[in-house]
């Protein structure tokens, strides 16, 4: 199935995208946690989104579950690894799933501030983002997990079992038991070093780990590394006024946009990817 839109994220600006596109019947694969996003319900306070006065961060995230429930918008639980031009439109790889939409809207919140040093340098070349699609590239061999959702230990498990070795990174609470092959450290991971191929993990302290790959395992991807070719700016995604990237079919809103990082700045930009992607799907079909 050809979708006319695929929204990645489940912030504000995601589901503003997702209620428009809803409304105006467009056909639409949305991409996220059901959970939407943590961010907004850890916030204590929020005194600047209209219609709601003082309210906490779980109230509004509670007000959104129940548009989405009222609207009957579904969100595939599902975390995008990739996305590619295909045909004319874009192909989407989200964990073993492949989606295909005429355009594309990033509402992927900021994570360049968890990105390793080198890391970009070396996605394809020892650093992947999904233990499905690549975990057949480390059978045997010695690896470095970092994971900063317990939603993910599943892909950490597959990849144990798969790994002769694995130096394990949780960045959660309480992360459960892990099989024997599994080091399980407290060390904070900063660099990525190595020639062709990513071949040793830096931690803070300054100890190299010799590992021949390594999997990020988190609840967004690096811009840059999910599409490339994206044009940022400051390691923002750059738009125009009508949240449209250097890419064509291809929108942003939201954090990954840059300051400020209020939610009815992203409920408005959502809005306005929404529609941007509405007339850009006529002008295809015209």
């Amino acid at each position: 199935m050809l979708y006319d839109a695929a929204v990645i994220g489940t912030g504000a600006a995601g589901l503003s995208a997702a209620l428009n596109l809803k409304i105006h019947n467009k056909s639409f694969i949305w991409l996220g946690s059901r959970s939407l996003s943590d961010r907004i319900t850890r916030a204590e306070q929020i005194s600047n989104y209209p219609g709601f006065s003082k309210v906490s961060g779980r109230q509004l995230a509670e007000a959104f579950q129940r548009q989405i429930l009222d609207m009957q918008i579904e969100i595939t639980e599902q975390m995008a690894n990739q996305i590619l031009p295909y045909e004319g439109h874009y192909a989407v790889m989200a964990e073993s799933d492949f989606y295909e939409a005429a355009a594309v809207i990033l509402t992927t919140g900021i994570v360049m501030r968890s990105l390793l040093r080198n890391e970009s340098e070396y996605v394809g070349r020892g650093v992947s983002y999904c233990a499905t699609c690549d975990g057949g590239l480390c059978r045997g061999k010695t690896i470095a997990v970092i994971c900063n959702n317990i939603r993910f230990e599943h892909e950490v498990y597959l990849l144990a079992e798969l790994a002769e070795r694995m130096y394990y990174f949780p960045q959660y609470d309480s992360p459960s038991e892990m099989p024997e092959n599994v080091i399980v450290s407290g060390g904070r991971p900063v660099s990525l070093s190595g020639g062709e191929r990513v071949r040793a993990l830096v931690l803070a302290d300054g100890e190299e780990l010799a590992v021949d790959g390594i999997f990020c395992l988190r609840d967004s991807i690096a811009p840059a590394s999910l599409l490339p070719g994206l044009e940022l700016a400051d390691g923002h995604i750059r738009t125009d006024r009508s949240m449209a990237t250097n890419l064509p079919g291809v929108y942003a809103a939201g954090d990954c946009t840059g300051a400020p990082y209020q939610y009815a700045k992203a409920v408005g930009e959502g809005n306005v990817a929404a529609h941007s992607v509405i007339e850009y799907v006529s002008r295809k079909i015209v």
